[in-house]
């Protein structure tokens, strides 16, 4: 899929031709600094939809799930690979270089500062106590976005099926997450080709 294509999903054309103009590097870079700085545990994919998506509009749900399709796919970490994809779409390689900075920023400094805490007290049992509470908001965070972009873009029947056979090969027979995707991904492909309509297809 090209960029343009993908930058092109659900947004006026005229707003799309005006986004990166409008947006400076500092509006990117600010953005997913406040967003690195308060996101909580592993609950950043949800931050980042909530930030990019529903807040300011910069994207729409399906280019944030085709994103999102793309993180899974990819090595590293999934906030971190939406951010370059996203700051890439509103202001090319600068724009990336914008996002990947202010997303990774906050964290770096803030885990720096908790690594040494952590030394010197995490031990201690109320420690153990917030740490188990950051994880249950995480998974809570997690889930919240998985039910928000299922409920904009599960439409089909069909849609469940490929979520349900997905769920079923990676969590209860332990298949690669990789030959899942890959394997799955081209079921749903063919599946949802572009298909002639029944009347051209009987024209001369």
């Amino acid at each position: 899929m090209s960029r343009s294509s993908l930058s092109g999903l659900g947004t006026p054309q005229a707003e799309l031709a005006a986004a990166p103009e409008r947006l400076t590097l500092g509006q990117i870079f600010t953005t997913f600094l406040i967003i690195g700085a308060t996101s909580v545990g592993g609950g950043l994919v949800a931050y980042l939809r909530r930030g990019l998506v529903a807040k300011r509009g910069w994207l729409d749900d399906p280019t944030f799930v085709q994103m999102l399709s793309i993180s899974e796919a990819l090595p590293g970490l999934n906030g971190t690979n939406i951010a370059i994809l996203a700051g890439d779409r509103l202001r090319g390689a600068r724009g990336a270089i914008a996002a990947i900075l202010g997303i990774c920023l906050p964290g770096a400094i803030i885990m720096f500062a908790v690594a040494l805490a952590y030394q010197a007290h995490g031990d201690r049992p109320v420690v153990a106590a917030m740490l188990a509470t950051i994880a249950a908001a995480a998974v809570g965070l997690t889930f919240s976005v998985t039910v928000q972009l299922g409920q904009s873009l599960l439409k089909r029947t069909s849609d469940f099926i490929f979520v349900l056979l997905t769920v079923l090969l990676v969590h209860w027979l332990h298949a690669s997450v990789l030959l899942v995707l890959l394997g799955v991904g081209a079921v749903a492909v063919w599946w949802y080709r572009p298909r002639r309509n029944s009347k051209e297809a009987v024209r001369p």
